[in-house]
């Protein structure tokens, strides 16, 4: 049986700031010690992703700008899972709006949790054994260019910080581990 001393209690929470986005919550929360702290977080929708790749075995990248870090590197199609449509929809909906690329049959790879000391968001990362070109992405604005990048080249990308977002290196390298021999 696991221990479980260390828990802490969110006794309760209040919204300070929301919109369609995010919410930030100020929460009370009870250390396991009985202290209390005021603890910020930060509630948000599911993110899809989606990975694609083809009979080379490469997995189809967006080369993109983040301007909130003020960084450069490859990532995932992703974005949030609209209330009308299921995870695995929005994650072909991705795939189709940013590459123009529309996937095979999709496969739940991974969730991660990139930030669960902060907020609540997970990453659910689908993945499909290759895609149809179905013409040029919608949201051409969100990526500088769209390559299919050899998938035994992925350890050494994230080693020198070509993929840094934390939802694409870990499903890329369970990919890589899966897929490449």
């Amino acid at each position: 049986m696991v221990e479980q001393h260390m828990r802490w209690k969110n006794l309760t929470e209040h919204t300070v700031y929301e919109n369609r986005w995010l919410t930030v919550n100020l929460a009370d929360v009870e250390l396991p010690n009985g202290k209390h702290l005021d603890h910020f977080l930060i509630r948000q929708r599911p993110v899809a992703l989606c990975a694609a790749v083809n009979p080379h075995n490469e997995v189809l990248l967006l080369w993109r700008h983040r301007f909130i870090t003020d960084t450069w590197g490859w990532e995932l199609p992703a974005g949030v899972v609209e209330a009308d449509e299921t995870v695995a929809q929005a994650a072909a909906r991705e795939m189709v709006e940013e590459t123009g690329w529309r996937p095979n049959q999709l496969e739940h790879l991974i969730t991660v949790e990139p930030t669960n000391g902060l907020s609540d968001a997970q990453h659910h990362v689908y993945w499909s054994r290759g895609a149809q070109w179905v013409g040029e992405p919608e949201d051409y604005f969100e990526s500088e260019k769209r390559e299919w990048i050899p998938l035994a080249r992925i350890p050494d990308m994230v080693t020198a910080g070509e993929i840094r977002s934390a939802n694409a290196v870990a499903a890329l390298l369970v990919l890589h581990n899966r897929l490449v021999r």
